[in-house]
């Protein structure tokens, strides 16, 4: 009897990637988050305020209830578009076509989003953002199993971790220096193209070859998208541990721009809102790749993951407890530490944890449903609580509990260090 050994794209990864690699790989998914957060963090907002007269609704509620929307869209699209890498026989590789068209389809989305007339065009809008850049997400973050060892994943994904936090500060600072909402966008929609274009360009993807494709049948599709804890338990431990400490996260930064004004009552909210981005992301940046580095070096995954939430949660509960502008601030800079360590480390351990190869861009779609599924339970939350439940202060303490119960149950995983 013979085995078959699985070709390049299935095998599991042995050479290290080199700097150049991963910086191009980094700057794509810092295209993909300016093409998010440039909106998330102003633009949306601003939008809202402009279209809730007249709707019945209030800003926070019309925020609330276009990103949810989008959420949802986010939510079924990246395991989708992972799925559908995963199968992707193009000469070109089972990846780079997919961050190819999502780019230029995100870039598309946005302009049509700058165009948005109404209630009604901003969340068609901010659906197609959603969709197309997913594909893109989807598609990068694949990437990363396809190609890099497992003890270079922590530092790897250190260096996305810190592409992320400088995609929200590029596409805040873009959003925030174009000068109007629509100038915003446009230039969000130009570098979510332009930063995809270094990796696609310079670096050959693995292709998948035709044999090692599964047989098409739209019911087996279907059922792969789910992944029995029972069957898998550090899948999903590992996927419930993310998915809290996202929602507490989400639940901090949903409404800053309202905190600010009508909390704190800042003389410029908007550029209080970059000031406290700013602060995030050098805390951040000082922590995701040596946080990454470190994991790798001693082969461990859970107490960085573990503490790094201990420390967000703590932050976040100061925030309920001294609701001043000097002390959002301190969080800023308290949530940027924790959150740097756990964004490359957790994403090592989710590497760690994917059941199969052939699988990786839908299990890793999956997994990203942690990501986008507390944008769509944080507006839920966070309207009532803010409008009707105690304000800010309970908003903040709900988000401390979030992340703290994230934080315990990593201790739950049992195969990975």
């Amino acid at each position: 009897m013979t085995t078959t050994r699985p070709s390049g794209a299935l095998a599991e990864p042995v050479d290290r990637v080199g700097r150049g690699w991963t910086a191009a790989l980094s700057l794509a998914n810092v295209a993909i988050w300016v093409g998010w957060y440039g909106p998330l963090q102003l633009l949306l907002a601003r939008q809202a305020e402009d279209f809730a007269p007249g709707t019945g609704m209030s800003k926070e509620t019309l925020l609330a209830w276009v990103t949810g929307v989008g959420a949802v869209v986010s939510l079924l699209a990246n395991p989708f578009f992972g799925a559908l890498s995963d199968r992707t026989t193009a000469r070109w590789g089972r990846r780079t076509p997919w961050i190819v068209a999502g780019a230029a389809g995100g870039a598309l989305s946005l302009l049509l989003l700058a165009g948005a007339g109404g209630l009604w065009a901003m969340a068609v809008g901010w659906c197609l953002v959603q969709l197309t850049l997913n594909a893109s997400f989807a598609a990068v973050t694949a990437a990363v199993p396809d190609r890099v060892p497992r003890l270079q994943r922590g530092v790897v994904g250190g260096w996305l971790g810190a592409a992320q936090i400088l995609g929200a500060v590029v596409g805040t600072g873009l959003a925030t220096a174009a000068g109007g909402i629509a100038a915003g966008y446009a230039a969000c929609a130009v570098f979510a193209v332009a930063g995809v274009l270094p990796y696609v360009l310079r670096y050959r993807d693995l292709k998948l070859a035709a044999a090692d494709r599964p047989a098409w049948s739209w019911s087996s599709f279907a059922r792969g998208f789910w992944l029995s804890p029972r069957r898998h338990p550090d899948f999903g431990w590992a996927w419930l541990t993310r998915f809290l400490i996202n929602l507490s996260n989400a639940l901090v930064i949903l409404y800053l721009l309202y905190y600010l004004r009508d909390r704190l009552h800042h003389d410029d909210p908007e550029q209080g809102v970059l000031i406290l981005t700013a602060v995030n992301s050098v805390t951040l940046v000082a922590t995701v790749v040596v946080g990454g580095a470190w994991s790798d070096r001693v082969g461990r995954r859970k107490p960085f993951v573990m503490w790094s939430g201990v420390l967000m949660a703590a932050a976040t509960g100061l925030l309920a407890g001294w609701q001043t502008w000097p002390s959002a601030i301190v969080v800023a800079a308290l949530l940027g530490l924790g959150l740097g360590v756990f964004m490359s480390v957790d994403f090592a351990l989710m590497t760690d944890v994917l059941p199969t190869a052939r699988d990786r861009g839908k299990d890793l779609g999956v997994i990203n449903v942690a990501n986008a599924l507390p944008q769509v339970a944080a507006p839920a939350l966070a309207a009532p609580i803010v409008t009707h439940l105690g304000g800010y202060r309970m908003l903040y303490l709900v988000a401390a509990a979030a992340g703290l119960a994230g934080a315990v149950l990593v201790g739950r995983i049992r195969g990975v260090d």
